[in-house]
């Protein structure tokens, strides 16, 4: 199995409106780390999963929707706890469908796992199988 991993951040403000959540119910900011891992058993033609300046360029454009912004604010997610581990299926959710508009083989690609850093000590993941 081949992976590519790159990187990058994003600071968003949320509130995860109920009590089970405590303090975080209230509006509170995170810098995310995003850790984005496309997977495949196969290579292109060029010997690559994906080109890395492709994948980059892509996950800026995802990385845009939500960067400094207040997550309650956003329409797509009236009504919903945009947790952590919600938020990272969003990114990956997001990540297939930009490939998806670009016409990119999605059927070489194995999996996108999004694994959002919270801080130091908190992180959460989505595995999206292809």
């Amino acid at each position: 199995m081949y992976e590519l991993k790159i990187k990058d951040y994003c600071f968003i403000a949320h509130s995860l409106n109920d009590e089970f959540f405590g303090p975080a119910k209230n509006l509170h900011g995170v810098t995310y780390v995003i850790e984005l891992t496309i997977s495949s058993f196969t290579l292109i033609e060029k010997n690559v999963i994906i080109d890395i300046g492709l994948i980059t360029k892509i996950l800026k454009q995802v990385i845009e929707q939500y960067n400094y912004k207040n997550l309650d604010d956003l329409d797509k997610f009236n009504g919903e706890i945009t947790t952590t581990e919600y938020m990272a299926k969003q990114f990956a959710d997001d990540i297939y469908a930009e490939l998806d508009k670009i016409d990119y083989p999605l059927h070489k690609i194995h999996s996108i796992k999004i694994n959002l850093k919270e801080n130091h000590l908190a992180s959460a993941s989505f595995l999206k199988k292809i």
